[in-house]
């Protein structure tokens, strides 16, 4: 569990100054799960005919100044401590690109930082690992200049590549296939480590590259529509980009709530992907909604806060912001252990469900299941597959008594039976333990719950607040037939 007091005061701001896009995203502060309050995006276009003209495109570079100067203006309104603004590809690469961040110095007063190729790589590596600690495999990142890869292993980057391969850089290349597939494998075949991932993973990261990820989402009828974590396997994505590589814009409108400006540069991007997976042959394609400015924050912080579980950071966070009686997780999740196996597979994601076990209190009654089990399905946490989202809505849904019953029938193409068959034991265990002690801390220290090979025992003192509860003996019968045991109750244990 997160240390109390790893939080910064005040809001930080990163500016994202991309070939194709501007971007400023305000978080709530320096720590492992940063949280963003406010997150803009314009589409400039700077990049354009950039390969051609060696220069920024003048109409982008108009835009890009005004919406700079309105993004300062913003963040200062809003009193970040820190605002960096960190520049890629295009205007690293162009004649005018010193030039135009001088003038962004002298309008804002913001420097901007011209991040090289292998900076960006590593910012970007680095994002990816912040919101996947266990990232292993290949991270590459798609920008409107430049797509930079680099090797992941054990929460470190590697020694990587940029290539040339942005879709303005290929905008000559546009609606001619051999030409376009020709170009990326001129640039990616010269990567001999690449070839040498065969079989890994590929992290996917960049707005275009989540677009993807959004389209095949729609297409598929996802259940969950989140982009951190999506995961294909190398047969579907390469399927699915084939197609989308040949489609033409008027086709991407009827099929696709994707910006439009985004859209003429989506059938480059999947081409591009298309290419590299042909090189590497990856076991399966997971997309990243982190990249290069949450890798930035995360260099920043020490050492020591790097090795914090961002869920269970998170998680804590949420739990501060909805207290009652200042209930203990930690206390409710040692009171739990007795039913858990010893080699639990689920162990992370208990303790997360934890956390979160009080944090719909304040809602209507009638709702607080619903609320809960969306809250964790859908929250704004990292550290967290698509797996492990089910299992805590699946787990706070039945804490909060909610009838799960055909509630998870859509996600059985994402967990098994017994995935949710564990979240139901831990929900209703945290359901017990809280109906035990109305939330109130210390009083679970007085109660002992064991369980054996066809009993769950449950001792309660002879006198005091843990006794006279009616549904005592209803959570606990519920806890004992998914466990598939049967429900004990016994008094005068001494405390």
């Amino acid at each position: 569990m997160a240390a109390r007091g790893a939080r910064r005061r005040g809001p930080v701001g990163v500016i994202d100054i991309g070939s194709n896009s501007i971007r400023l995203v305000v978080y709530d502060g320096l720590t492992r799960a940063p949280v963003p309050l406010l997150n803009e995006k314009v589409l400039c276009g700077m990049g354009r005919g950039l390969g051609e003209t060696g220069t920024l495109d003048p109409e982008g570079v108009a835009s890009a100044l005004a919406h700079l100067a309105r993004f300062v203006s913003l963040a200062r309104a809003i009193g970040v401590e820190r605002l960096d603004a960190l520049a890629t590809a295009a205007v690293r690469d162009a004649s005018d690109g010193k030039a135009f961040a001088l003038e962004v110095r002298r309008r804002t007063g913001v420097p901007v930082r011209i991040l090289s190729g292998e900076e960006e790589g590593r910012l970007s590596a680095l994002g990816v690992i912040a919101g996947m600690p266990e990232a292993a495999g290949v991270m590459g990142d798609l920008g409107g200049g430049s797509v930079e890869l680099s090797p992941l292993r054990a929460g470190r980057t590697g020694h990587g590549a940029t290539l040339p391969l942005g879709p303005f850089r290929l905008a000559e290349f546009w609606g001619d296939e051999k030409r376009l597939a020709a170009e990326i494998d001129r640039h990616v075949e010269s990567l001999d480590w690449l070839r040498r991932r065969r079989g890994e993973t590929f992290y996917a990261v960049g707005g275009a590259w989540r677009a993807l990820a959004r389209i095949h989402m729609e297409q598929d009828r996802y259940p969950i529509h989140v982009v951190q974590g999506y995961t294909l396997s190398r047969r579907t994505a390469e399927d699915f980009l084939d197609v989308m590589a040949r489609q033409s814009r008027r086709s991407l409108e009827q099929i696709a709530t994707v910006a439009r400006k985004r859209l003429e540069v989506v059938p480059v991007a999947a081409e591009v992907l298309r290419r590299i997976m042909a090189a590497m042959e990856p076991k399966r394609v997971v997309f990243s909604a982190l990249g290069l400015r949450e890798g930035h924050l995360y260099d920043l912080l020490p050492d020591r806060e790097r090795t914090q579980d961002p869920l269970l950071v998170a998680c804590e966070s949420m739990a501060r912001a909805h207290p009652r009686f200042g209930a203990n997780p930690q206390e409710v999740d040692t009171w739990l252990s007795p039913i858990y196996p010893r080699r639990d597979p689920y162990r992370r994601l208990r303790r997360a469900a934890a956390l979160l076990a009080d944090v719909a209190w304040d809602e209507h009654p009638d709702y607080r299941a619903e609320q809960a089990s969306r809250s964790a399905l859908y929250m704004p946490a990292t550290g967290l597959d698509h797996p492990g989202r089910v299992f805590l809505a699946a787990a706070l849904r039945a804490r909060y008594g909610g009838n799960d019953e055909g509630s998870f029938d859509k996600m059985a193409r994402i967990v098994d039976e017994e995935n949710l068959r564990a979240a139901r034991v831990t929900g209703l265990g945290m359901r017990l333990a809280f109906t035990l002690s109305g939330g109130v801390p210390g009083l679970l220290r007085r109660a002992e719950l064991r369980l054996s090979r066809d009993e769950l025992l449950l001792r309660l003192p002879a006198s005091g607040p843990l006794q006279g509860a009616e549904a005592v003996e209803r959570r606990l019968g519920a806890l004992a037939r998914a466990l598939g045991v049967e429900a004990r109750l016994r008094e005068r244990v001494r405390r």
